[in-house]
């Protein structure tokens, strides 16, 4: 199918081990699974992966914020929500068990914040537990169920009373949440 893991040289292996929380074994496994989605002929190294074949990764596919996972970790300057290999490093490493609370927190505060304005607010809110409650007629939270968890969360993470959450008050709740780190998590 796709290029050989014997493309990364030595140099670039270590370079990617300094730069993520991954080992060796784990960028080329990542490695191998980019190149997996991958056209033959085409350099991993170079190519961009569109977001509709990362999510066929059986690791994202039943994630419920696996659109706003690539968003997040694309740097794509189409703003198509591609991935190129070093973006799915960088995803693999933030959702990795040696990755930081800072980071995770970091990652996951970008990824409920679906409008990308730097907060959590009550729209941020609602589709984030629309997400994980399943956005069903059968499974959504009627008006007045999401307004009470809303309030909810706001009066437990909005410390400073905006009627938003920031990065801060999110990662303030966050590590209050012993569980987090151990399921804020990818493994290929």
């Amino acid at each position: 199918m796709g290029a050989s893991a014997s493309q990364i040289s030595k140099e670039l292996l270590s370079e990617y081990q300094e730069l993520t929380f991954l080992t060796k074994q784990e960028i080329l496994l990542a490695h191998r699974r980019f190149s997996e989605l991958l056209s033959k002929n085409q350099d991993s190294l170079t190519t961009r992966v569109p977001q509709e074949k990362v999510l066929t990764l059986p690791e994202l596919k039943s994630n419920p914020f696996r659109q706003r996972i690539c968003h997040v970790f694309s740097t794509s300057e189409e703003k198509d929500d591609s991935l190129s290999f070093e973006d799915f490093l960088d995803l693999l490493s933030a959702f990795s068990d040696s990755a930081t609370p800072e980071i995770k927190s970091h990652y996951a505060f970008r990824i409920f914040d679906f409008d990308d304005d730097g907060t959590l607010d009550r729209t941020d809110l609602e589709h984030l537990v629309n997400c994980l409650t399943g956005d069903t007629p059968e499974t959504r939270l009627t008006p007045e169920e999401m307004n009470q968890l809303i309030h909810n969360i706001l009066e437990e993470s909005d410390i400073d009373k905006d009627g938003t959450v920031n990065l801060s008050e999110f990662q303030h709740v966050i590590s209050r949440s012993p569980d987090f780190v151990s399921s804020f998590k990818i493994v290929l």
